[in-house]
Order: structure tokens, then C-alpha cells, then sequence
């Protein structure tokens, strides 16, 4: 059975969820007000094995950093360890997203070309909306090919706010 550590910061954005392994590598980032989303995707890959979900303050010191983020370190989060279950498309198009640098986006087309699957950008965009790992794994940084702040699970304003914090999008 697969042991899931748990905590919960204050993020100006509202509450986030940060869970861990007990390796400390992230396994999802949500923000709380989507816990049942986030649920359904913790079933949907390890409810086969089993898993538990444990109180946990800092596990790993992933909170913190993540709280550092938020405070203007930005890149601390390119170090953070992740580990995904999902298809094996659905991990290559979120270890693709990693790629995309602090302060830039891509649009769908741009990131399936990237992952050399031009033409599957409906696909990219519906692994990318399924990342359990939302920040982390910067889905945020993936626009409409006209620049539109398109779907981002959190909410689009959150979208909007993560793309400024990070300098794409001036105040």
C-alpha cells in the first residue's frame, strides 16, 4: 500500500494542497477548493494498489519550498521531485511541460510539436488538463495558440496570476 503524506498551506491564491510519498516526491498539488477533482485523480491511479493519505507537516520540505515560490523564488520549484502514475503519453507531456523555462508559455500545437506529435495538440491539451501536479508540473504555462488564457483546472484568474508572478504577463 502506497503512503501519501498530506499538508495543506496558505498561498495568496487560497489554500493548496501539497502530497508526497513517503520518498518525498510529489504525487499532486491542488488547490482545495478542487479536492474532489484531485480525489478522483489519486483513485484513478492508485486505488489499484491501494494507498492512504497521512497528516503530514512539510513532508520532505516540499511545503516550504512551495511557500517559497510564492514568496518570489521562482525557480525553486524546477528542483522539486514529482512521481506520476497516468499513460505513458500522459508523463511525457507533463515531463514536456517541465521544460517550458519560468516566464514563457507555449501553446498546445508548439508543446506537441516539441514532444514530436505534430498534429496531436487536442491530445497534449487533454493530458495536460489530467496533471496531478498543477504548479510543479506548469500546466499554467500552456496558452491558445491566439494568446487566450485558455482552461487551467485551478480557475483562469489563478492562470492569470501564476503567468505574472512568473513575468510572463506584466501587472
Amino acid at each position: 500500500m502506497l503512503t501519501l503524506l498530506q499538508d495543506k498551506i496558505a498561498t495568496p491564491l487560497g489554500p493548496l494542497w501539497v502530497i508526497s510519498d513517503e520518498q518525498f516526491c510529489l504525487r499532486a498539488v491542488e488547490w482545495e477548493e478542487h479536492s474532489a477533482r484531485m480525489e478522483l485523480l489519486l483513485d484513478l491511479h492508485y486505488r489499484q494498489q491501494g494507498y492512504c493519505r497521512v497528516d503530514a507537516v512539510n513532508p520532505g520540505g516540499l511545503s516550504q519550498k512551495l511557500a517559497d515560490y510564492f514568496a518570489g523564488d521562482l525557480s525553486v520549484i524546477d528542483s522539486l521531485p514529482t512521481e506520476t502514475a497516468g499513460t505513458p503519453f500522459q508523463r511525457q507531456v507533463w515531463k514536456a511541460l517541465r521544460d517550458i523555462p519560468c516566464g514563457q508559455v507555449m501553446h498546445y500545437g508548439q508543446l506537441a510539436e516539441h514532444l514530436r506529435r505534430a498534429g496531436a495538440a487536442r491530445a497534449v491539451g487533454t493530458a495536460n488538463g489530467s496533471n496531478p501536479i498543477s504548479i510543479v508540473v506548469p500546466c499554467h504555462r500552456v496558452i491558445g495558440r491566439n494568446g487566450t488564457m485558455t482552461g487551467y483546472a485551478g480557475g483562469v484568474e489563478r492562470k492569470e496570476w501564476l503567468l505574472r508572478h512568473e513575468g510572463y504577463l506584466l501587472l
